[in-house]
């Protein structure tokens, strides 16, 4: 997928409320606004809202919500009751929970289909099965703190953001200790990452980063750090949570301040989506 060739293809607005976090699943897109205590479904191909997710006790604030194919599920983290619910997308629909550490932020599925959660006070990272049984936990060793959202790379090792002022972007083992960075003491074009909130990574391991009204694209080392040309006017507000559908050559930005969700597309997809809406095609 190439990021470097994106337009904005759609929006959809804002209701007032902070956009706290997003994710897809098959022709669904799913997002969680501050305050709301549910999840709101939307129609991948036209974008339009379909029904809502709602779960008894969820919390106001979900910074990570994300979605496993596999097991056809939505997990949501709930920060101020420190658990993650489990819902069923297929079937049942049940919804079921378990506690985790300390105010749990970003959610993602690793290669083991299980899901990862970034516990921003307990500064670790947790592995559990789609049950809720604890598969591993990895406490960070120095260098990080905060954590916002971490994604497995194809490597077994995490890429994690730091959600500081002086933020910075960490790869990690399963040790906890640090591989590499990028932050406040790196000099770049794109300067301070300040507050990195969401992640999301490539099948070719290219990291996407939401912060500092902007998205930024990293190489799997760190190394090369640039800032992408996303269209929008008025420019995007206060980006906070991302989702990359590569099937669709989609990238979703949630934005805090303005609350809307901005729909980029590739340009090679954005022709394959005019030939279709084109009946004389």
């Amino acid at each position: 997928m190439n990021l470097n060739a994106l337009s904005l293809k759609d929006v959809i607005p804002s209701s007032g409320a902070v956009v706290d976090s997003l994710t897809s699943h098959g022709d669904e897109v799913f997002v969680a606004r501050r305050n709301s205590q549910k999840v709101e479904v939307y129609d991948a191909g036209t974008l339009s809202v379909q029904r809502s997710i709602t779960v008894p006790g969820l919390g106001t604030q979900l910074y990570g919500l994300t979605a496993c194919i596999s097991n056809s599920c939505l997990y949501m983290s709930d920060y101020h009751n420190s658990c993650i619910h489990r819902a069923e997308l297929m079937g049942s629909n049940a919804v079921t929970k378990w506690s985790v550490a300390l105010r749990p932020r970003g959610l993602s599925v690793n290669r083991a289909h299980n899901v990862v959660v970034a516990c921003y006070e307990a500064n670790k990272l947790q592995e559990y099965t789609t049950h809720g049984s604890l598969v591993r936990e990895i406490c960070l060793q120095a260098g990080v703190t905060s954590p916002w959202h971490a994604v497995q790379l194809s490597s077994g090792d995490y890429v994690v953001s730091q959600y500081t002022s002086l933020g910075v972007v960490s790869v990690v083992g399963v040790d906890g200790q640090v591989r590499c960075s990028y932050g406040q003491s790196q000099t770049s074009g794109v300067g301070q990452l300040k507050h990195p909130a969401s992640l999301a990574v490539t099948k070719n391991d290219v990291i996407v980063v939401a912060g500092n009204n902007r998205i930024l694209s990293m190489n799997s080392s760190l190394s090369s750090v640039q800032q992408l040309t996303l269209p929008v006017d008025g420019g995007i507000k206060q980006p906070w949570s991302l989702c990359l559908d590569e099937s669709r050559g989609r990238l979703y930005v949630g934005e805090s301040t303005g609350g809307r969700v901005l729909v980029f597309v590739t340009i090679k997809h954005q022709q394959i989506y005019n030939a279709y809406d084109d009946p004389t095609a």
